[in-house]
């Protein structure tokens, strides 16, 4: 029988998602893309018919409401959700599926409207739920969480008997031309960038003021870039999942107008999540300012530059001091010729796409909620090199450093 899928958002990683499922539609059968505004979806769905050939359904959804999800999903009968809605609709999304038996994926954790916090507990919660339903949700499933997971993973079943320390980098030389625009949703990218930087080291999470540590890593195809440490979703389940590890940290590159525009939008309140009261009605300032700033969804076709994403390792193997670095290069405007959408939104829409096959036929199993690294990583790792994200290992001497600053 036909496979459904069902996918929410059509943003640029929405976009990306369905196109690649579409490349990949006697995996996914009938695909059906559904969001708040049905023009984007028929956009999205007349852009992949156009490249593909395959047809998209496309419907209209308020994926806050949880009564809409079930009836859209059962009434679609479908056999995956792939949420990448906004992280705010994850909890709601992952309720329909309980109540509808259906699996469930997501490519970013959940995150409280009006709370800039990132962690996993509410939903890793839904565990015996979804245990009890016979259904599986995988978090994550996107680069950054998601791939970096699963390099982590399979650096430690072939690579690193024990892992002691991981910097996960990720780099994105990209040049879209404008003085100040977000690659993905501008809600989501500020309030990331601009909260408390946190990392794990011996036990503890040490947290640390916005940007306050910088180092310079030297990315292979790009060159050295300026790096920030970030707290990011994915070193919550890294600790526990990865042994011997004694230290966790994420770094993200930034160019210095970035920051100054995002410095300067923080000072004068830009960035703030409570409501303000403005000629009588009430708004919230960084939603405001999202709609100021450039569609990440349109920064595709002028975007040039390449991406570098991957984790740089530190451990032993059969006793001896070992280095290792495994990372993926994508090429904006190559992504743009292949599903029109910039590198950013590609990295993250192919692996939404990935997981959910593996889901599909069995690959990755188990009912409960699940992280990336607690699967096999050998068949993801597969299915990247045929997707379009090739990655790179570079077995190098203990004492290698990539920082040069």
């Amino acid at each position: 029988m036909e496979k459904k899928t069902l996918i929410i958002g059509a943003g640029g990683v929405g976009s990306v998602v369905a196109f690649k499922c579409a490349m990949n539609s006697k995996v996914f059968g009938k695909i059906i893309l559904a969001s708040r505004t049905v023009s984007k979806c028929d956009q999205i769905a007349a852009n992949v018919k156009e490249k593909t050939g395959i047809q998209l359904y496309t419907t209209r959804i308020d994926a806050d409401s949880v009564s809409e999800l079930v009836d859209l999903i059962r009434h679609i009968k479908a056999d995956i959700v792939i949420n990448v809605a906004l992280p705010y609709q994850d909890l709601a999304i992952m309720e329909a599926c309980i109540q509808t038996g259906v699996d469930y994926l997501d490519t970013a954790n959940y995150e409280h409207p009006d709370t800039a916090k990132f962690e996993y507990k509410e939903q890793w919660a839904k565990h015996e739920q979804f245990q009890n339903a016979g259904i599986m949700g995988l978090l994550g499933s996107g680069f950054d969480p998601g791939v970096t997971n699963v390099f982590c993973a399979y650096a430690q079943k072939h690579y690193l008997d024990e892992i002691y320390t991981i910097d996960i980098l990720d780099c994105n030389a990209g040049d879209h031309g404008y003085p100040f625009a977000t690659n993905f949703n501008p809600e989501i990218n500020l309030r990331e960038v601009s909260a408390k930087g946190r990392y794990w080291e011996n036990g503890t999470w040490i947290e640390t003021e916005p940007m306050e540590i910088k180092q310079v890593w030297d990315y292979p195809e790009i060159g050295p870039k300026d790096s920030y440490l970030l707290y990011h979703e994915e070193m919550e389940s890294l600790v526990k999942y990865i042994k011997g590890l004694k230290r966790i940290r994420f770094f993200m590159t930034f160019g210095e107008s970035y920051l100054t525009h995002m410095k300067c939008l923080e000072n004068i309140g830009m960035l703030g999540i409570k409501p303000i009261e403005h000629k009588g009605e009430k708004i919230i300032p960084i939603e405001f300012l999202s709609t100021m700033l450039p569609d990440p969804a349109s920064l595709g076709e002028r975007t040039t530059g390449k991406t570098n994403i991957g984790i740089f390792a530190k451990g032993i193997k059969d006793g001896k001091p070992k280095t290792l670095y495994i990372y993926q290069v994508s090429d904006h405007e190559q992504c743009y010729a292949e599903v029109m959408s910039q590198a950013v939104s590609y990295t993250t829409g192919v692996p939404a796409m990935i997981g959910a096959k593996l889901m599909l036929e069995g690959k990755w199993q188990g009912d409960g909620v699940f992280n990336m690294e607690q699967f096999d990583p050998d068949p993801f790792m597969e299915e990247l090199m045929v997707q379009g994200l090739p990655w790179k290992v570079l077995e190098l001497e203990a004492d290698t450093d990539l920082r040069v600053g």
